[in-house]
This record gives C-alpha cells, structure tokens and sequence, in this order.
C-alpha cells in the first residue's frame, strides 16, 4: 500500500501518495499543493478540498484550498519594500497592498518518485525564471524542491530553496493549511503555545506592537471553537514546539508541527464564524516584516546570501483514539 500512483484533476496530473492510512494528492501543475489528504481510516477528508467545478476559483485564490505555500506570506504595506538598497514592488492584490506572496499556480516537475517499505515520496522542483511574473516583481532566481514523504500516519514536507542569483535577497515563507471541521466546530479543539498577539491595523497590517492573549489564553491548554471568529495573527512563545494540535472530543484529530528555529509566527483563521474550516497558517516571517522597523529576531525576516540553500521541515500527524 506504500505507493504513489498518478490520477487527473481538470485534466492536470496528480500525484496520489499511499499508505494504510492516509491517501495524500499532490497537483505539481498548478502550485505543487495538496489538494486532498483523504484519512482511509475515518473515511475522512481532512483538508479544504477544490471540486472539479472549482477550477476558476482555484485560479484565481489557490490558497484558498489544501495546503499552499506562500512565498512570502501574508500582506506586504502597497506592495513596496526596500532591502539592502534595492526597491522591490509587487503586484497590489488586496487593494492597496500586496497579499499571500508570488507563489501561485506556477507549473511544478516532478523530479523523484521513492517508494520502500516504511513510505513513499514525490520530490518536485520550480525555478522562478520560468515565471516571467515572479521575475519581474522578484529578480533574483531561486530554485524550489519540495519533497512530500507519507510513512503510516504521518506526512511530511521539506522545502529547500537554493539563492541563484548575485545579491542578498529578503525571504519569507509560510502555509495556508485549511482544516475541515465538518460543520461542529463545537467539537472541535485548538491547542497552540502562543505567548502574545500582534495588533494589526484596519489595513490587517501589524503594527510592531504586541498584545496579551487576552481571550485567546485557552490556546495554551485547548480553545473550543465553537462561536470563534479569528483572523488572528500569533507568537509563539520561546522555548515551546512550534506546532499547532487540532482534536475532536472523541479523541481523533492531528498535530501540524514545523521548524522551531524559523516558524515563529502563526496566523488562526475561520473565514467568519467558524463552520467548516479553520485555517492554521505557520509563517517564517511577520506579514510586512520588510516595511517594519523590528529587527530581524521579531520580524522573521530570512536574508538570503548568493549560493545559500534554506531548508525548512513541517509534519502533520494524525491522532487517532486510543
């Protein structure tokens, strides 16, 4: 059963990862996302799933569903930033501000298929100048590779990005993983070590200031998400796993865990009063952390020398009971 095997979606290919468990689909075509992570014991689908007559919308908001990459995250103040005396502008897509980065639905390739007897993996790969877009807001080139590896339970993630061009760059990164709640999200429970809030302006922009928790302190123990209605943008406190657990009141739900040393930054969003979904976006960097006047250990802020390789590790791990 630990095998990958190739399926269709809106005549794109996908790439399905296999285990007694879980069933992971993969769409390198349009953005390299998971489009379905389909539990095979609870007969469940854990993720925001785009239907088939979903393909416009998926367009134009891909990070509406699964699990995307953003490259940067978050908004960025009218798109505009300086880093080592170079301006970078790009595209205003949130009026007058930029929104959830230059990764969208580029065309992946799939560069490895492994397949052993504990799992099985798909390594893709992205270099930005194939994306005449990207180039022209991004100029400097990086090479993507995303390896997505499923063993029993657990999946995991590991993006690596290769700096190609000539000068130090700004990075950021981050995940706009949606969860399904099935329409209980009184059943629902989130657990995440937060120490404090950021205050954003009207803009959704952080201010630099930090906020106590304030309603927000069962986050440490568990947050029942029933009446919860959060855009809400999160630190994690120093010494604690950056990693968010999601679990039912019977005892089944999942651990979403990345790197400590860059994922410092959460946001939690139910798009409205939660119902079907919570989002939980882990962020290398502050939305807007170029424009803000925090160094780099608050903002997250990644540079980024000629020649460097950044690797950043996430996992997501069911939870079963018993």
């Amino acid at each position: 059963m630990k095998q990958v095997t190739k399926g269709q979606w809106n005549g794109y290919d996908t790439y399905i990862l296999h285990s007694c468990e879980l069933e992971v689909t993969l769409l390198p075509r349009l953005g390299n996302n998971v489009i379905s992570l389909w539990d095979r014991k609870e007969e469940r689908q854990i993720l925001r799933q785009p239907d088939e007559s979903d393909l416009t919308s998926y367009l134009q908001k891909p990070y509406h569903f699964g699990m995307p990459l953003l490259v940067p995250p978050g908004r960025i103040r009218g798109g505009n930033f300086q880093f080592g005396g170079t301006s970078y502008q790009f595209d205003r897509n949130a009026g007058e501000h930029h929104i959830h980065g230059l990764h969208r639905t580029q065309a992946w390739c799939v560069s490895d298929i492994e397949e052993d007897e504990e799992g099985c993996a798909v390594t893709t790969e992205f270099i930005t100048t194939d994306d005449p877009e990207w180039i022209r807001q991004f100029p400097e080139p990086l090479k993507f590779e995303m390896t997505f590896r499923l063993q029993d339970d657990r999946l995991e993630q590991t993006l690596k990005v290769t700096h190609l061009g000539t000068r130090r760059i700004p990075f950021g990164a981050g995940y706009h993983t949606w969860f399904m709640l099935d329409g209980t999200p009184g059943r629902w429970n989130v657990t995440l070590p937060a120490e404090a809030v950021y205050e954003l302006s009207e803009d959704l922009l952080p201010s630099g200031q930090l906020l106590p928790l304030g309603g927000l302190e069962s986050l440490h123990t568990r947050l029942n998400l029933q009446g919860a209605n959060l855009d809400t943008v999160l630190r994690i406190a120093e010494q604690q796993p950056a990693e968010a657990v999601l679990m039912r009141e019977d005892g089944y739900g999942l651990r979403y865990s990345v790197d400590r040393n860059f994922f410092h930054h959460w946001v939690l969003y139910t798009k409205g009063e939660a119902d079907q979904f919570l989002c939980i976006e882990p962020l290398t960097w502050l939305p807007d952390a170029p424009n803000l006047p925090q160094d780099d250990s608050f903002t997250g802020l990644i540079t980024l020398e000629p020649g460097q390789t950044l690797v950043l590790g996430s996992t997501l791990q069911m939870i079963y009971p018993g």
